[in-house]
């Protein structure tokens, strides 16, 4: 009898600590992908001019990036629980009567809009060009952390951090085209968990040729063609499970080239 019970001693403990396996359909994508959806309607770069590092050490990453560029990081740390949990299903089922706030994707004038986050999934869409920036609702960044500490408590941020900085989360989810256009702050770090996020960055010297109320979607089919070589900005393409790091002061917009599921550590 001893022995049955420390068996079902070790299972319990095993099924607390053991990762979320997906349920049925959120294999891969989390259920965000839209089945019979249509594709993207911009592709990613030609090629990155980002660099990507999967074996940086701190001493590296101070010398090389923190105040200097850019850097990709893969696979220095695991954040598959998180990932399971941030399957759609999940995701609605733990937090689907929670208000949200929502900002529109303008740079100089943001506006709030409160919404039920079950309600901001299932109006998720593929975003229309021709939408400006105040137009189009953005979750992101305005996280209630009492709330959401049962989710961010699994999530295992980069091993990297700047003398005299705080980090601090900001989670998000978005539609496929959807973006935040051209703006800067401090440094942080930016992981996508389920889609693939397009990233365009300049250095804090180099102001980008861009309209504060227009997308980055139509910013990527208006001025980014007219561009020349010189003008362009460093550009990369994040998929699922890879960090970005960007130094700070430096600009830069993003376009989410799927429905997208992703979390930045801010350090401030």
């Amino acid at each position: 009898m001893a022995r049955r019970g420390h068996s079902l001693l070790l299972l319990v403990l095993w099924t607390l600590t053991a990762p979320a396996r997906p349920g049925p359909g959120e294999e891969g994508d989390g259920g965000w992908q839209r089945r019979g959806a249509a594709p993207a309607a911009v592709a990613e770069e030609e090629r990155c001019t980002v660099e990507r590092r999967a074996d940086l050490s701190y001493a590296e990453f101070v010398q090389h990036y923190a105040f200097s560029k850019p850097v990709i990081l893969q696979g220095l740390t695991d954040n598959s629980r998180f990932r399971a949990l941030c399957s759609r299903k999940r995701l609605l089922a733990s937090f689907g009567d929670n208000v949200i706030r929502l900002s529109t994707a303008n740079t100089y004038s943001y506006q709030k809009v409160d919404l039920l986050f079950q309600e901001y999934v299932e109006q998720l869409h593929p975003q229309d060009p021709t939408s400006l920036g105040n137009n189009t609702l953005y979750f992101f960044g305005d996280n209630n952390f009492t709330e959401w500490a049962s989710l961010f408590r699994h999530y295992i941020p980069p091993p990297f951090g700047l003398l005299g900085t705080t980090p601090a989360y900001s989670f998000g989810i978005a539609g496929t085209g959807s973006g935040v256009p051209f703006h800067w702050h401090g440094p942080g770090f930016s992981e996508v968990i389920y889609g693939r996020k397009r990233w365009f960055l300049y250095p804090p010297e180099k102001t980008p040729e861009f309209h504060p109320n227009k997308t980055t979607l139509a910013w990527l089919q208006d001025t980014y063609p007219a561009l020349t070589p010189s003008a362009r900005p460093l550009e990369c393409t994040i998929q699922a499970g890879e960090v970005l790091y960007f130094p700070d002061r430096w600009w830069h917009a993003t376009l989410n080239l799927d429905t997208s599921v992703f979390i930045s550590t801010f350090l401030s």
